[in-house]
């Protein structure tokens, strides 16, 4: 029972607690191309990220799971210099980002031509077996990605891909919900495919409000995160005090076994450093991902949740999940 971080196996009762779901560097398609103005300043790039890493290890978290697709940044040797620099372990994923905003024309251009998605396979394999781009870190979780309406056949293409190599090598599998839908129906597919559901987490859940599709996914054998917190009013997500009905409800339902907590927090932009209008403050002023540990925690501890269901959700869950 390892788990696969940026710096080597790690056994799966020394992750501790674990936020299962961030970003250390994430960039939209396209960001390349501005890199007379949005060029990576690696030097501050990695003074901000390891600060943002010693102040987590500051209060108890010990792995992050880097949820960065290979469409959006993803920088699997500047995980392991974060990781290196301050002892904060690190897990970096394959895969690609749902068909609305990831780099499409690529294996959509390769599918037009032949079997795009038996390459998907291949890379994904070999990024979990040997190690990405020649620097011998290997990928220590799939990432999966799905439309707010529908799961595309572009998607499905990495879906199914996913599923045989899950089967092949036992890698976990995490995905990305748009605007709080489709996770019954991702779980229903992997589990199809022949994924192990006590390997799957069903991402950004929380952007739904109705207990009843969570009950839904879960029915699957799945694990789900509430991995969105404190990113409220864009893109779809509610506020973290309708969140936590929610969570709650579920945890006194006797869920505790199978949800998780996190941020989806970007420490560092690529490209042109964003300026975020004053509107947009308010919606982002707790996304971070010190968030949870500083904020969510505490209140739970007030609507009663226990210590050992929060040791579930921080510290059991991931160990099961990603060991």
């Amino acid at each position: 029972m390892t788990a696969q971080t940026v710096t080597g196996p790690v056994a799966a009762e020394q992750l501790g607690m674990t936020l299962p779901h961030e970003h250390v560097v994430f960039g939209y398609p396209g960001y390349a191309g501005d890199v007379t103005l949005g060029g990576f300043d690696h030097a501050a790039a990695l003074a901000s990220c390891t600060q943002t890493a010693r102040a987590l290890l500051a209060r108890g978290i010990r792995t992050v799971v880097d949820a960065t697709p290979n469409d959006c940044g993803r920088n699997p040797a500047f995980l392991r210099e974060v990781s290196e620099a301050t002892g904060l372990q690190i897990l970096c994923a394959t895969g690609f980002y749902y068909e609305g905003e990831g780099a499409t024309t690529y294996f959509k251009f390769r599918a037009s031509l032949g079997d795009a998605e038996s390459e998907i396979e291949e890379l994904m394999h070999r990024e979990v077996t040997e190690g990405i781009a020649g620097t011998g870190i290997r990928a220590g979780v799939i990432k999966l990605a799905s439309s707010r309406d529908a799961i595309t056949p572009y998607e499905q293409m990495f879906f199914r891909a996913a599923a045989r190599v899950q089967r092949d090598t036992g890698v976990p599998i995490i995905t990305h919900t748009q605007e709080g839908q489709q996770g019954p129906q991702q779980a229903e597919l992997l589990t199809s495919l022949g994924a192990d559901p006590q390997r799957v987490m069903i991402g950004h859940m929380d952007g739904n409000t109705d207990p009843a599709y969570h009950r839904e996914t879960l029915r699957h054998g799945v694990s789900i995160a509430f991995d969105r917190i404190g990113l409220q009013g864009m893109v779809g997500t509610p506020t973290d005090a309708e969140r936590l009905e929610v969570l709650t409800t579920l945890l006194g339902e006797g869920h505790a076994d199978r949800l998780l907590l996190s941020h989806d927090s970007i420490w560092h932009w690529l490209g042109r450093p964003l300026v975020m209008p004053g509107a947009v403050l308010p919606a982002v002023k707790d996304w971070h991902p010190l968030h949870v540990s500083d904020d969510i925690l505490p209140e739970l501890r007030r609507r009663g949740v226990t210590e050992q269901q929060i040791r579930q959700m921080t510290l059991d869950n991931p160990a099961r999940l990603f060991g």
